[in-house]
């Protein structure tokens, strides 16, 4: 690419390959930048002549550059509000995890719940802690702690006896409680039941949302992340709703990365509430700051999840001893509202983005956005599919002629405890071919963007990228997860958590590529993931990150 006009650089990367969003690196070319935007990607022999007596330059000593990683799949601000908060994850057991309980409590007498979250399902005999080992820990008051995926809770006896639940209480429609012999609750609430706690737990206050979302955002700038679409914002959720942190954000001049809220579609109302979806989105695209925070995408939760057996399913689940079940799993909105409500977002130029994790669910999303085309004809919606555990042979070819997005949570493509003790057995004959076919989408021609789901899991977005192609976790000795044909190529993984997401987000116009005009929104990578063999990719980590050519990260041991 050429220089731009005779403006000389603010900053030159050179020294390293530089991957510009999509195919293979380059190699031995300089990227400059220069008023927050790139504005040559030229060989280095041309390099000189974009230097000078001010430009800083950065030598990547054989180091890769990339475009800034953008997240399709994150709820950042209820992720920094549990690492504020009695944090789990750190935990390798239950043991450990009820230890981290205890101290928590013991360190915050003052705190009259205790809540947090991150607790894992394989921890405990059927994914589902009891009442009786929190109360052993805290008997005192009540605790109420999510589990890593979100969809199930942990509360003692005291958080139950507050909630005013016993054996008479009913499950709702969209979840399960799970109970003792008697029909008491034995301590673990799925899905719609962990809203039986919203009147009486502490409401999370708006000082505490802007502070868990500056600090997920200085952990998500250190993992290279520079954009991404916050899955639930808006009407509904567990947390405060995170518009408010984010406006206080923008005000403050605290917002460093760009923003897409994806409004939350409450699964208790109906196409009446698309009216406020609407409203919200022209009261903050007014305000002008489209460029840190838009919010034209509504999120539309279709499914729970496998391994609680609420993830929507064609065919029923298994029991413990192999025999078929009358569970297919749930479907949080009906199919035909699903349809007319994604055909009028659709028509309202809102971008639809979908929990869909059975292959029930997945056919139904794709349902309803063919439904939209043949309503509306092509749009610019970009609707997108995230999760996509299981998708049935006939349906990954539609993604591409719908038009839809595949948004992957590449990290939770390979065997580990949950999916092979709480989901595999109770799944048919075959089933682990289908789980996460990713090949098989890229195969039919499927666009792809990559997500976390953090705080579900880790927002590394390297970690996953070992994952995509390997499809095998670092040091375990196991096949790869659905087979090697379901592994991704490296530069497919990196564009998908790049120009992909960025597609996805409607930020392709300057962002998600190394390209001469783009924002410099762009992270460095050592070792080069492009010179390691992919066993060992997730040795490559984040070096620096840089917003708009300002480096807002740096690792401790690089310069």
């Amino acid at each position: 690419m050429r220089k731009r006009g005779d403006v000389t650089a603010d900053v030159l990367f050179t020294g390293g390959s530089v991957f510009t969003g999509t195919g293979s690196p380059l190699r031995d070319h300089t990227v400059a930048v220069a008023g927050g935007r790139i504005t040559a990607v030229v060989p280095d022999a041309d390099a000189a002549a974009l230097r000078g007596p001010g430009t800083r330059v950065v030598e990547l000593d054989g180091a890769l550059l990339a475009p800034g990683f953008q997240d399709a799949h994150i709820h950042p601000v209820g992720g920094g509000v549990e690492l504020l908060q009695c944090e789990l994850s750190a935990g390798a057991n239950a043991e450990e995890a009820l230890a981290i309980v205890a101290d928590y409590a013991a360190a915050n007498p003052e705190e009259p719940w205790i809540l947090g979250g991150g607790w894992s399902m394989d921890h405990y005999p059927g994914g589902a802690p009891a009442r009786g080992l929190l109360d052993a820990v805290v008997a005192d008051r009540p605790v109420l702690l999510m589990s890593r995926d979100h969809h199930s809770a942990w509360a003692n006896t005291a958080a139950i006896r507050a909630a005013g639940l016993d054996a008479t209480t009913p499950d709702p429609a969209d979840g399960r409680i799970e109970r003792e012999a008697d029909g008491s609750p034995a301590g673990t609430f799925h899905e719609g039941a962990m809203e039986l706690f919203a009147e009486v737990r502490p409401a999370t206050s708006e000082e505490l949302a802007y502070r868990g979302l500056l600090r997920a955002q200085q952990e998500l700038l250190a993992l290279g992340v520079t954009g991404w679409q916050d899955a639930m914002v808006g009407q509904g959720g567990a947390v405060h709703d995170p518009v408010v942190a984010y406006r206080r954000a923008l005000d403050e001049g605290e917002l460093k990365v760009h923003v897409v809220g994806s409004q939350w579609w409450r699964r208790d109302a109906g196409l009446e509430q698309i009216d406020g979806i609407l409203a919200l989105r022209d009261e903050i695209a007014a305000l002008g700051a489209e460029h840190r925070l838009s919010l034209g995408t509504v999120k539309m939760m279709v499914d729970g999840v496998a391994e609680n057996q609420t993830a929507a399913m064609l065919a029923p689940y298994r029991d413990h001893h192999g025999h078929d079940t009358d569970n297919r799993g749930l479907s949080f909105i009906d199919p035909e509202l699903l349809r007319d409500a994604v055909a009028r977002l659709d028509a309202e130029g809102m971008q639809v983005h979908f929990h869909a994790l059975g292959d029930r669910a997945v056919r139904e999303a794709l349902d309803a956005v063919e439904t939209a085309r043949a309503a509306n004809g092509p749009s610019d919606g970009r609707h997108h599919l995230a999760h996509l555990q299981v998708i049935d042979e006939g349906d990954t070819a539609r993604f591409a002629e719908l038009d839809a997005v595949a948004n992957l949570q590449m990290l939770w493509a390979t065997h580990e405890d949950q999916i092979d003790e709480l989901t595999l057995p109770f799944l048919q004959d075959g089933a682990e071919a289908r789980q996460y076919p990713f090949g098989d989408l890229v195969r039919d021609g499927a666009r792809l963007a990559g997500g976390s789901d953090w705080p579900v899991s880790s927002a590394d977005p390297l970690a996953a990228v070992h994952i995509a192609v390997t499809r095998v976790a670092p040091g375990l000795d196991a096949e790869p997860l659905g087979g090697a044909h379901q592994r991704l190529a490296l530069e497919t993984a990196l564009a998908a958590y790049t120009s992909g997401s960025a597609w996805v987000n409607h930020r392709d116009h300057d962002t998600g590529h190394v390209r001469e005009g783009y924002l410099a929104n762009l992270v460095v990578i050592a070792p080069d993931p492009f010179g390691l063999p992919p066993e060992e990719l997730h040795r490559a980590a984040v070096r620096s990150t840089w917003i708009e050519g300002e480096r807002v990260f740096v690792a401790l041991d690089a310069d």
